[in-house]
């Protein structure tokens, strides 16, 4: 509480005030900065530490605040964790009455009769928040407590059991996210040793070898291409076991059964979805050449000009697609074998002739 130079008593108008006195002793937060405030559920007054120690330290006593007069208990007063008592006292309400209604949908036949459930639930909420029928309601609450005692305990433990599943599965994603983090940065450091490595070991080629230096460049590309390969092909059978861990279920539940030896009736059966396969953009066609193997230079005269010609080069024409071509269309045929056609096709045939004559008797 802040005072005005010159004058008595707090700033009109200041925000708070309240909340920071004492109602029972008068004490206020502006004198003694470590004070305390505590709360009890019963009556939600708020009172400082020092009263609750001095009235209520030796047993049961009523609230000292004007008329209220509840019976209050030490052991019952906690700290405000809101800063709006009615949004704190309708908190705890809720949180009451939930932990007595706390059925499942999947223990209902229909949606509607689970929507309906919760808006009964909903009806006693607000019938205790706005101290409405609070005696009927009460008796509600308890008349159901005690008849349906079992299951409350068993809906209890399996959302506990849900609880501490799903605080390890996003403990375990974090560190999983953690493992892959670091082993991302080792492989960029390995592919940047490799780079320089590679580097090195060209230049120390080229500096000692007399051959061709685009052959000698040309292979030692194919070979950092394959180990690329290799690598990928690795994380991607890594990538596929985790995917088969992430699609078991989390919580244990399977075929309608949960926790240990009790089932919920309605449970929906869990079925594993199959591990996608990698997108081939060329449905399974197989882009090796079987019959011949394709080099990658071809010595003749007309190539060798065509190669080094700006009237064709210009335009983006490749040399090697037009040889690639022509060797697929020369081997093209060697896959093709006559007597497997000719047998298909008269197997086609009987079944057709086959096919007429039973619609012809039919008609007759």
């Amino acid at each position: 509480m802040s005072r005005v130079p010159g004058k008595k008593g707090p700033v009109p108008g200041r925000a708070g005030e309240d909340d920071d006195i004492c109602p029972v002793c008068k004490s206020s937060r502006y004198l003694n900065q470590n004070m305390k405030f505590l709360i009890n559920p019963e009556c939600y007054h708020k009172m400082c530490e020092s009263c609750v120690d001095r009235i209520f330290s030796s047993g049961p006593a009523p609230c000292p605040v004007a008329g209220c007069g509840r019976t209050l208990r030490k052991q019952r007063f906690r700290k405000q964790i809101l800063q709006d008592i009615r949004i704190e006292r309708e908190v705890d309400i809720r949180r009451r009455v939930n932990a007595v209604f706390n059925r499942r949908q999947e223990e209902f036949e229909t949606l509607r009769d689970y929507n309906n459930y919760l808006e009964e639930v909903e009806i006693l909420i607000f019938n205790l928040i706005n101290k409405t029928d609070v005696e009927e309601t009460e008796k509600k609450i308890a008349a159901y407590a005690a008849d349906h005692r079992s299951t409350i305990s068993r809906n209890k433990a399996l959302a506990h059991e849900e609880s501490i599943n799903i605080t390890a599965e996003a403990e375990a994603q974090r560190e999983q996210a953690r493992i892959r983090r670091a082993e991302d940065l080792q492989e960029e450091e390995d592919e940047r040793r490799e780079r320089e490595e590679g580097k090195r070991a060209l230049v120390e080629r080229l500096a000692n070898s007399k051959g061709n230096a685009d052959a000698i460049v040309q292979e030692i590309e194919r070979a950092q291409v394959k180990r690329s390969s290799a690598k990928g092909e690795k994380a991607n059978l890594e990538r596929r076991k985790e995917n088969a861990m992430a699609t078991q279920d989390p919580f244990g539940v399977t075929n309608g059964s949960a926790g240990a030896g009790f089932k919920i009736a309605g449970l929906k059966k869990v079925v594993e979805p199959e591990i996608e396969k990698d997108y081939d953009p060329y449905g399974g066609t197989a882009l090796e050449h079987e019959y011949y193997v394709f080099q990658d230079q071809y010595e003749h005269s007309w190539l060798d000009k065509a190669r080094t010609n700006p009237e064709i080069t210009t335009g983006g024409y490749d040399v090697g697609e037009y040889c690639a071509r022509a060797m697929f269309e020369a081997f093209a045929g060697l896959g093709c074998f006559i007597e497997d056609e000719l047998g298909a096709r008269n197997v086609a045939v009987d079944s057709g002739t086959a096919t007429a004559a039973a619609a012809m008797a039919a008609g007759r």
